[in-house]
Order: C-alpha cells, then structure tokens, then sequence
C-alpha cells in the first residue's frame, strides 16, 4: 500500500517543504531509503524499527521503500524519522486514519523505544511552513515547543510515537506545554567606565558602533586591546525583531539555541581555529563562527596569529555580508553581517616601538609577522587604531570615564540620522556606488585634504570609500548635516595603520 505524508527540509537556513512517500509491497524483506537521504537520515531505518517494534508494532515481512521528495535535494537531519515511521504504519495497514494527515507536518528523532527527541534547525523550517502554510499544523517533541513559538506557527507537542498514532485514531488529543519564562541570571555587565585612558581607542570603538565600520587596534600586550573589545557590544544598538530572529534561525541550525537570541552575539574564536569553523563549511555545510556573529561582533584577538587561508577567508563576508559555500553537490549561503573586531600585537615579542621595553625581533621576523596581514584585508578594515601602553598616572587616576550607557546614546542618536537619510537598517558603511556618493558630498577644503592623502599616503580607492564613510559617521556622531575638514582629518586620522605599522 502506497502512502504520503508531510514534513519539512532545511538547505543552508532556510526551510522548504518534503513529501515523505512510503510503500509496503510483496516481495523480498527489504527497506530502503531513496531520495538523497544523508548518514543520519540513513540510519533512521534501524532506529524507525526498533521504535516501532518496542512501541508494541509488528511489521510484516515485506519491501519497504521510503522516498523522499524532491529527491534532487539532499535532505540532512534526524527529523525525518517521525513521518517515516507514521508513513510506514499506514502502508502496511497497521493504522488507521481517522483524523485527516494532509494539513500536518510531522518532525521529530525517535529513540529505540519510541520517544520522541527533539531536532536540531526545526526554527528555519518552522518559520518557512508559517510563511508557505497558512493553515498548516506542525507535529513536534515536547522540547521543541520554544522553537514553535518563536515561529509563531500553528504546532501540537507529541511525546511519543505511540501517542501520535493514537491522535491519527481519533483516540486522544494532542496539546501545546504551557511555557513559563525562564528566569535570566542578572550577570554584571562590562562598562566602558572601566577603561582607563585609551581616548583615541575609546572614539574609534563609538564610530565603529555608531556606522557599523570594521576595527582593528594594535599595540603592546596589556595595553587595553582586549578590554575594550569586549565592551563594544555594550555601546551597540539593541538588536530589531528581525535581527533576533535571522540570529536565531542560525543558531537553530547549529543546534546551539532553542530560544530567541535577543543580544547582539559576541564571538571570540581562538587563532587556532579551523578554516571551515571560522568561515562555515564541511562535507555537510554548517554555519562557521562568522554566521555565528550575523547582527554581533567578531573578535578576532592576535590577527596575524590566524592561519593565512582564514584570514583571507574573511574577504567575501566583509565584502558582501554573506559565505556562500559551494560543493559538490550544492551551494548553501549563510548571512555574515557582523562587526569584525581585531587585534594584534605590533610584531612577534610584542614590544615594537614600545616607550620603555625593548623589542627583541629581528627585522625579517617583524617583517614576516606584518606580513601575515594583506592588504586587501587591511584594506576591509575602516578603522585602525594605534594602542599606547597606559601611564601610571591614567591607571591611578580617580577622574571619571565615560560610562557605555552615555556613549551609546550618541550612538543611537547617529544610528537614527542614518536611518532617516540612508533607509530603515542602512548603516554609514554598507553605502557604496552612486548612494555613497550622494550621501558623502565633500567641500573644497574637504576635498583637498583627501586628494592629498591619496597622491602621498597612496590611499586605495577602496580606503577612500571606507574614509569617506566614515567620515560621514563622524559628521553623525556630531549631528552636523554637511561633512566637513575636520570629519575628513578625523577619518583619515584612523588609516594610519596602513603605511604606519604594515608597510
């Protein structure tokens, strides 16, 4: 007997529909699955019938095939398992339908006694069934629930195979948890206050926050690097509905959340990291540590310390906010807009050009460390910061810093005249072509300030545009309407580090 039912794939982070078809038929004992299935969906034939014989189901000794459609896609995850076993119960004639399966969609690992176990990426799929099914109804484990309702989308919980096969009966009713809020831990947040000196640091990590422009600081160790890094996050704008859920469909994927992400993310890879973790890939493509980061930042502390392939690996994010992985077989592209943080030490001891310590390199060893860092890299980055080692008298000093919240209030107030000017979630440096040249009109004197910086510092076209951009975030910061020559000196101020320090 020939049966279909519906459930859900998920290719990249997005979710598309699947026709999980099933026949019992006379012949040899068999039971295959067709239809570009994965390891994990292949494996579903062991634990489908020690489920179903432990459930208390016999099946009979027949040809069992599972197809699943569209076949020319490869369909990844234990989620299939549910919908394989139910679709093999009907064929084989071992349960009757009496509610109508057409307008469910089932999703769900089975244990080998028939429990239900909850799925990685069911937010992705969630959300597409809520965008192409109005009236669908999504059949899910218990633990999957938080998923459901993010999603917003019509679902009922299931603990077990047996308790699904009693409500395709008539038998029972299936019902959704009652979710209670978990309760947050109030941990204390890092506060800008707490750096000592560093103004020039400080500014570039508000610009940075305030038009969403990439940062790299260099400096001895201890100088402050780090600290302000991981405090740049409190300086950013909350994160939109939109961004949370892009956010957490990731994370979904990556089995790393079932629950809204609703703070920007902050990663922080060790340079140890693989090329595939920190850019996404594998044999079955997964998210790397740059889509782990969409809508938060990426720390990328001791740069030149990254393998050269992973540094050159960020080129296409920064260029176009998204990793397009090709194999094979498929291509999948994630989204990877995020704020790239980096720091980096200005040679291998770490005390090159220090006030009081003596560096140790050897010229071709400082030369070799810079060069670990291209250009076009370098090139990506809009702002670059020379760190000092702190003074005594900053360190021991009572007067007051700046604290995140005053800081992130002229970032908010920035981020607002861009909206208004560039677009709802248009930030200074995503301009570029003829928008960016509209938007980033320069005066005479402006103008010659920049013509020469390009004839002597030999300036690329593309640090000009990320000038220009920043200059036009500066000009923000400073509610001014028009950019002027002292935004442009600001700006240019911050490309230092290309002839300075990795010439």
């Amino acid at each position: 007997m020939f049966f279909k039912i519906r459930t859900l794939g998920f290719r990249g982070i997005d979710g598309f529909e699947v026709c999980a078809e099933t026949d019992v038929s006379g012949g040899l004992p068999s039971y295959n699955i067709v239809g570009l299935p994965d390891a994990a969906v292949k494996e579903s034939r062991d634990r489908v019938v020690s489920a179903l014989r432990n459930s208390g189901f016999k099946l009979p000794a027949r040809k069992i095939t599972v197809n699943l459609s569209p076949a020319e896609v490869k369909k990844t995850g234990s989620h299939f398992d549910l919908p394989i076993a139910i679709g093999i119960l009907v064929s084989a004639g071992l349960v009757k339908l009496i509610i109508n399966a057409e307008k469910f969609f089932f999703l769900g690992e089975l244990s080998l006694d028939g429990a239900l176990k909850p799925v990685t990426a069911l937010l992705p799929m969630l959300i597409s069934l809520k965008e192409n099914s109005v009236d669908a109804v999504a059949i899910i484990p218990f633990e999957n629930a938080p998923e459901a309702e993010i999603a917003r989308v019509n679902y009922l919980c299931a603990s077990s195979l047996v308790e699904v096969c009693s409500f395709l009966k008539g038998e029972i009713e299936l019902s959704k948890p009652k979710l209670t809020k978990p309760i947050e831990e109030k941990l204390e947040q890092p506060d800008f206050s707490e750096v000592k000196g560093q103004r020039t640091a400080k500014r570039a990590a508000e610009i940075a926050a305030a038009g969403a422009h990439n940062l790299i600081m260099i400096g001895p160790p201890g100088s402050g690097k780090s600290m302000i890094a991981k405090r740049l996050f409190t300086i950013m704008p909350p994160m939109s509905e939109k961004e949370m859920l892009e956010t957490t469909k990731i994370y979904s994927v990556c089995g790393r959340s079932s629950k809204i992400v609703d703070r920007r993310p902050f990663r922080e890879p060790h340079h140890s990291i693989s090329d595939i973790a920190l850019i996404g890939g594998g044999q079955n493509p997964r998210p790397g540590e740059v889509s782990l980061s969409h809508n938060g930042i990426l720390f990328l502390d001791e740069l030149p310390e990254f393998s050269r392939t992973a540094i050159e690996g960020l080129r296409e994010p920064l260029e176009n906010k998204k990793i397009t992985v090709t194999r094979i077989k498929k291509a999948v592209t994630y989204p990877a807009d995020f704020l790239l943080v980096a720091a980096a030490n200005p040679c291998p001891c770490g005390y090159y050009s220090h006030p009081t310590r003596p560096c140790v390199c050897t010229p071709v060893a400082v030369q070799k460390y810079r060069n670990r860092i291209s250009g076009p890299v370098l090139d990506r980055i809009d702002l670059h910061v020379e760190v000092s080692p702190v003074k005594y008298g900053q360190w021991e000093s009572d007067s007051r810093e700046e604290t995140s919240a005053e800081i992130l209030s002229r970032v908010m107030k920035a981020r607002k005249i861009q909206y208004e000017r560039n677009g709802q979630g248009i930030c200074n440096s995503y301009l570029s072509g003829k928008k960016l040249r509209e938007i980033c009109r320069f005066p005479e004197s402006a103008s010659k300030v920049l013509e020469s910086a390009m004839d002597k510092l030999g300036f690329s076209a593309r640090s000009m545009d990320k000038i220009a951009k920043v200059a036009r975030t500066i000009a923000d910061l400073a509610s001014e309407k028009d950019i002027n020559r002292e935004h442009v000196i600001e700006a240019i101020s911050f490309r230092n580090l290309d002839r300075k320090i990795f010439e």
